[in-house]
């Protein structure tokens, strides 16, 4: 028996060892197949669906709070929430934020336009959850008011944005320069704290 295997020897076995007998053979490296998900691009797809489920709630309560004001509370009698205090009162305002530069309409509504540019380019390389929600909040602030700027009078990239929520000794303003403010804030607050839209961190 042991003649005969000495003479018919003994067969290679291709997938245990290589053709010089040097070891196991090892998988081919080469490039992913296509269709293929590279590693944390799944993570940043739910960091770009968060940031536009941020982005379109923040849009549609801003919107719908404007249509309710304009057919119920225009030209109307300001309805007290808080007596004094807080009070809803409808208003139109040609400039930014909080009624500043009413004579700068259009400067604003570029302005607007650039940053949903800005932050559509940034949510490619987005990685982290408190910077989408920051990112979303303005994001459906700038829609809210951008939409306000194209579409009421007094015309294309002129139009006079809808304020109600009246504080007292305090500009009037709406949602949509609230998510603005939040989203600002929260931003601020995010790189006082080294925290990078990828998610890196800095502690220095």
């Amino acid at each position: 028996m042991a003649e005969a295997e000495r003479i018919i020897g003994t067969p290679d076995i291709p997938d245990a060892e290589g053709a010089d007998g040097a070891g196991p053979r090892q998988p081919a490296e080469g490039p992913a197949p296509d269709g293929a998900v590279e590693p944390g691009s799944g993570r940043g797809r739910k960091k770009i669906l968060a940031l536009l489920s941020v982005a379109v709630l923040a849009y549609l309560l801003d919107l719908v709070s404007k249509m309710i004001v304009v057919a119920k509370l225009e030209h109307e009698e300001p309805i007290e929430i808080f007596g004094e205090w807080l009070k809803f009162d409808a208003i139109r305002n040609a400039g930014a934020a909080f009624g500043i530069g009413e004579a700068f309409t259009v400067i604003f509504t570029a302005i607007a336009s650039v940053v949903i540019i800005v932050i559509i380019r940034l949510a490619r390389k987005l990685y982290s959850l408190p910077w989408a929600i920051a990112l979303g909040l303005l994001l459906g602030g700038a829609l809210g008011n951008l939409t306000d700027r194209v579409f009421r009078a007094p015309g294309v990239f002129k139009g006079a944005v809808v304020d109600f929520i009246a504080p007292a000794h305090f500009a009037v303003f709406n949602l949509a320069d609230s998510a603005i403010v939040c989203g600002g804030i929260l931003i601020v607050i995010l790189s006082f704290r080294g925290l990078d839209p990828d998610g890196t961190v800095h502690k220095d």
